[in-house]
């Protein structure tokens, strides 16, 4: 008990804090009601944006790993500041004041006062941010696997495969250019076009990274994965955009539980938190060295919650379903490695 609290007293305090906020919000709306209300919305917040995170720690970890304290704490202080309400409060916000041409202080207002025409703006658009984070996400399945220097293997058949693609230049972006034109080829013109640009901003971002990362990489190593996983500005910045992309679809599908921004982002913050705070867990107690398929069942996580993204640009894909697979397949490379390392002992 003491080691747990030792090692989550941060995200405790944070849940407590955002929690009473979420109370007192609910009491200025509806007095007594209200605050249990809005303190029930808010640990179902919670638990949805840790649901369909999990998967997300063990691949912070597995960056984080490699980073020096500095780089740690910046991610344990400025990340979080980011995550919260960069992506939790911001990012929607940016999303309805761009889409129509409302300044932010407009769009707040329009939030906080007509919060259904919010969230109807918003959701208009899940399909444009569904393709943004699709394609970020498909880029980072498709290099993780794509490698040919691989030695650990778990669905090896599979994997294999990808090691022998991994020999064709540039076979990453054509799987994934290829996925956006193909989902995308049927649709009206206005959404088309607005699917294909943000697939791109997608694409330009983890490149842009990429090109950062090797930049600010020794002279003799420059493997862009090898670059990100160090602690550096590109390193930050692709964890940060890494977050974001599997933040979308719990920042959407909050919406469907309630249309309060403010408990939205306080209930899905401090899943945030409690998501970083996994993740540091996860680096102490060297869980990825011991297991030692959990990255790549959190990688296959990853390309399982790119697939869904792309396909809601035409099928709507309850969020439970998301979380779901990502678990089932995080646990399935857990209990595999627990086996493996079992049989070897013997």
């Amino acid at each position: 008990m003491l080691t747990f609290l030792k090692n989550f007293w941060g995200t405790i305090a944070v849940c407590i804090i955002f929690g009473f906020i979420a109370a007192l919000w609910g009491w200025e709306n509806n007095k007594e009601v209200g605050a249990a209300q809005y303190l029930w919305i808010f640990f179902i917040l919670l638990v949805l944006e840790i649901s369909l995170s999990f998967d997300n720690a063990v691949v912070n970890a597995s960056i984080l790993k490699n980073w020096n304290a500095l780089w740690r704490m910046l991610f344990l202080t400025i990340g979080v500041l980011i995550a919260v309400f960069g992506m939790r409060l911001i990012f929607p916000l940016l999303v309805v004041a761009l889409t129509t041409d409302m300044s932010l202080t407009e769009t707040w207002f329009l939030a906080i006062n007509q919060p259904d025409e919010y969230s109807s703006i918003l959701l208009k658009h899940h399909e444009e941010i569904a393709a943004f984070g699709g394609v970020f996400l498909l880029l980072i399945f498709l290099n993780f696997f794509c490698k040919t220097d691989k030695t650990t293997l778990w669905i090896v058949k599979i994997e294999k495969l990808f090691s022998k693609l991994g020999n064709i230049n540039g076979v990453a972006i054509f799987i994934t250019l290829s996925s956006l034109l193909i989902v995308s080829s049927n649709l009206p013109p206005e959404k088309k076009s607005g699917i294909i640009i943000f697939g791109l901003w997608g694409l330009v971002i983890y490149l842009a990274i990429d090109v950062l990362s090797q930049a600010l990489a020794p002279k003799n190593n420059t493997t862009n994965i090898d670059a990100i996983k160090r602690g550096t500005i590109g390193g930050f910045i692709y964890i940060e955009v890494l977050d974001a992309s599997f933040s979308i679809d719990a920042v959407v599908g909050a919406f469907a539980i309630t249309k309060d921004v403010v408990i939205i982002m306080l209930g899905l913050g401090a899943g945030a938190m409690a998501v970083r705070s996994i993740t540091i867990y996860l680096i102490k107690k060297g869980t990825l060295n011991e297991l030692i398929y959990l990255e790549h069942g959190a990688h296959y996580a990853i390309g399982a919650l790119a697939l869904i993204m792309i396909a809601s640009v035409h099928f709507h894909i309850p969020e439970i379903i998301t979380g779901t697979v990502g678990l089932l397949l995080v646990a399935a490379a857990a209990y595999h490695s627990i086996v493996v390392k079992k049989k070897r002992i013997k």
